[in-house]
């Protein structure tokens, strides 16, 4: 029942629906007590002979109006009771994709993508049913046990009573003894569930790579091994969950046994009549739902609690970028970098060092170097993505740490090697960070990224649907379509992680030359393999292992003869081979 006490919170946020729930369920309980005991009067009735129309009438009519009350009252507690637990699932849901969207990129090289679909979905699914039917099975089970052993000690048998009652004390001991065994065995097959998940979310996002390998027969292999492991843990829930049923059916027959053999010996006494043996049936059939909701209780409290300590550890997973920052204004694209060192681990090399740099606003930025070199760890730490003690970057003069992550990714827009797009249409993807973009703005962007063209021969233009992942496009059609979103963005920074290197060298040329017009006065970071597209740039800094070897402008460096002019003469060479076959 530690589930409960862990969810006290949420009773308290929806206390107003679960005083209502627990209210109807009240008068829900007191109303089903009257029909058992009318119908016991009416056998007494006919039995002694005194039955009359104008009391039949009577009696029917408080066994009608009974079950109208009834009927209203389970309405309004289902209304009231399960709306809490669907409004319980919603708050979870936000907290789990709130507390996903604040982790940084090393959160999610630790956890499984599988296994958070998971705890999303399947756990907050056990939680819900805690909240809501559980809550329903404890006290409607409680209460409904409870006013029928009170109506028919007190006002039936109580020697009946405790004889229907016998064969109870066994029936408790195996529910105790079936919920330690489905906790165990639920908390397994929900982890089993977490890798099923995370490896068809891989096969399918992998399914053109496995083809081209031809990999079909081992991952067919892998699938069928991880699921027949899910399926064992399901089937060991299920095994232990099909114990419930047959042990309370037995307990509520043996109760029916007692009391029908010992009803009949206490109306051969004349301690009882017919009349009460039937009410006492009756009422005693109403202590099957008290006893299945006792291992219905079991069972959802078990799972509940197994899925909330599985969230719970999620959520309590602190983010390694603390959120602290409290400035909330808007600043100038000014950047200032002073990187003395930065590792990912204490052993490790450093993954930058001697890092110092400043960037005017309006100014773009060329960041070279080959592959290992820094430069995606130099934009991660900029994007705080990644932290260290040693590294300290400001915009327009504030430390990038004193502004809220919002306002500090409000600035920035970045366009990654590998863009991501969502499974809508072309327009909504380019509008993601502004929905509230007019067409003529969308279009403007798409030509400056140099897409819009590529665009309209598609039969839908605009409303073209790209696919999961965009993979109806080309590389260089999601690119460009990446970087016509950023630059409706217009954020002050614009970053461009390798994000032209799908297109060709003509088209990347294009796009810089709109880009430049396009940025005049906000600040733009190039980092790219392909030296032609920071030819323009203000700026260049060639990375080595984590250092600046070389710095200054396109023509400074080829001056200066060293890595910078080698690359640049080697990618020369290339351009004419190819533009020769």
């Amino acid at each position: 029942m530690q589930v409960f006490w862990q969810l006290r919170w949420f009773f308290r946020q929806q206390w107003r629906r679960y005083t209502i729930a627990l209210v109807a369920l009240v008068i829900v309980a007191f109303a089903t007590m009257l029909p058992p005991w009318m119908i016991g009067q009416i056998v007494d009735s006919i039995g002694q002979g005194t039955i009359t129309r104008e009391s039949l009438f009577v009696q029917i009519g408080w066994i009608l109006a009974a079950a109208v009350i009834s009927y209203a009252m389970r309405v309004t507690w289902r209304i009231a009771l399960f709306g809490a637990s669907y409004d319980l699932a919603n708050v979870l849901r936000q907290r789990i994709f709130l507390h996903l969207s604040v982790q940084p990129p090393s959160f999610f090289q630790k956890m499984k993508t599988g296994d958070l679909m998971a705890r999303a979905t399947n756990d907050v699914q056990a939680i819900e049913m805690t909240a809501g039917e559980a809550v329903l099975a404890l006290f409607d089970g409680a209460l409904t046990g409870l006013m029928v052993l009170l109506v028919m000690t007190l006002f039936i048998s109580f020697p009946l009573t405790l004889i229907a009652l016998l064969p109870w004390p066994i029936v408790g001991f195996f529910m105790w003894k079936f919920g330690k065994e489905l906790h165990a065995s639920f908390h397994t097959a929900q982890a089993k569930f977490s890798e099923l998940n995370d490896d068809v979310q891989e096969s399918i996002s992998a399914l053109r790579l496995t083809r081209a390998f031809g990999r079909e027969l081992v991952e067919q292999a892998q699938f069928d091994a991880i699921a027949m492991d899910a399926n064992a843990a399901n089937q060991r829930v299920a095994r232990t969950d099909s114990k419930y049923d047959p042990v309370i059916q037995m307990g509520v027959g043996f109760s029916f046994l007692l009391s029908v053999a010992g009803g009949a010996w206490l109306i051969v006494r004349g301690d009882l009549t017919l009349g009460q043996l039937t009410s006492f049936t009756l009422y005693l059939g109403y202590m099957i739902w008290p006893m299945f909701a006792v291992g219905w209780l079991l069972n959802l409290v078990e799972r509940g609690q197994a899925a909330y300590q599985r969230i719970d550890e999620l959520l309590n997973m602190t983010p390694a970028i603390a959120d602290q920052g409290t400035d909330e204004s808007t600043h100038q694209p000014t950047l200032s970098m002073a990187i003395n060192e930065f590792r990912y681990s204490p052993q490790g090399e450093p993954a930058l060092q001697d890092i110092h740099l400043t960037v005017p606003k309006g100014h773009l930025l060329g960041i070279v170097g080959h592959t290992g070199a820094g430069k995606s760890t130099l934009i991660q730490l900029l994007t705080r993505a990644d932290e260290g003690p040693d590294c300290r970057i400001e915009l327009d003069g504030v430390a990038i740490d004193q502004l809220t992550l919002h306002n500090l990714r409000r600035h920035l827009a970045c366009v990654p090697q590998t863009p991501f797009l969502f499974s809508t249409t072309i327009a909504e993807n380019i509008a993601m960070a502004r929905p509230d973009a007019t067409q003529a703005e969308i279009e403007a962007a798409a030509n400056v990224a140099q897409v819009h063209e590529d665009i309209l021969r598609f039969p839908d233009g605009y409303r073209t649907e790209v696919g999961e992942r965009g993979v109806t496009l080309s590389g260089g059609q999601k690119q460009r379509i990446a970087i016509a979103r950023a630059l409706l963005q217009d954020a002050p920074i614009l970053i461009l992680d390798d994000a032209l290197s799908a297109v060709d060298v003509k088209t990347e040329q294009s796009i810089l030359e709109h880009l430049r017009d396009a940025r005049q006065g906000k600040t733009t970071l190039i980092i790219c393999h392909r030296l032609s597209a920071v030819e323009t740039a203000d700026h260049i800094i060639v990375l080595n292992h984590g250092e600046i070897e070389e710095q200054g402008t396109h023509r400074e460096l080829l001056a200066a003869g060293g890595s910078y002019r080698r690359t640049f003469d080697y990618q020369q060479l290339e351009q004419v081979v190819e533009a020769g076959q």
